[in-house]
């Protein structure tokens, strides 16, 4: 039962321009985002994280660093943790894409949503985002658990929608409804995962963090303490 804290990246060049990045190349943090990401690092560099595995493009790294180095790590890289592959979207205007008829099955039905394709830019669909996403991050909390007990912490650094996919999976969210979480930039969400079901403790928070408990004793067909879910 590892603690996964999943953090968007600060708020981008991309972001502040209202384009889609998808994996465009050289996509920093604008100076708002610099800030958020200096911030994140005062609000979690007390926690104890076992591991911190990045996205590999530019904006989730540059989000990582300064945590990373308050912590003294090295952040780890993970490509299952990398943005949707957009295709022929990437680097366009969202007020372009906005009018576009597949934007409305994005927003609506994502599960049948494929993104076009490109000669530049690789694409998926929102169903093959969400599998790769989800089963990176419960593959390296696995992992985590294994190397470090089960009241250990990591942290992931990825994309909205990498997260709105992992945080639909861990409450069996419908992935037609994962549209209804919100996860702002430099924004930390928080996932655990037991023998029986997955719970998220925090969705799209922006305050401090304390350190996770020794996860309770088990009884037979519960994965929580009774009253675990207050607060």
């Amino acid at each position: 039962m590892a603690h996964c804290v999943l953090l968007r990246h600060g708020r981008s060049t991309a972001n502040s321009e209202g384009v889609l990045a998808g994996w465009t190349d050289g996509v920093h943090l604008d100076e708002a985002g610099r800030r958020q990401a200096a911030d994140v690092a005062d609000r979690l560099a007390h926690l104890p994280f076992a591991r911190v595995v990045t996205s590999p493009l530019l904006r989730c790294r540059e989000t990582a660093r300064p945590l990373a180095e308050a912590l003294g790590v090295t952040p780890e890289v993970h490509d299952g943790l990398g943005e949707a592959r957009y295709g022929a979207w990437t680097g366009r205007a969202l007020s372009e894409l906005a009018k576009e008829d597949l934007w409305q099955t994005v927003q609506r039905r994502p599960s049948e949503a494929v993104f076009p394709e490109s000669e530049e830019y690789p694409h998926e669909s929102i169903l093959q985002m969400a599998q790769r996403a989800v089963a990176a991050v419960r593959a390296i909390d696995a992992e985590v658990e294994a190397q470090s007990g089960p009241g250990a912490i990591w942290l992931a650094v990825s994309h909205g929608d990498i997260i709105k996919s992992v945080l639909a999976d861990a409450a069996a969210t419908p992935l037609d409804e994962f549209q209804r979480y919100v996860v702002d930039p430099a924004s930390v969400s928080v996932v655990r995962y037991a023998p029986e079901r997955a719970f998220v403790l925090r969705v799209n928070d922006s305050g401090p963090l304390a350190a996770p408990k020794e996860p309770p004793a088990e009884t037979p067909g519960s994965d929580a303490a009774v009253g675990g879910g207050a607060g």
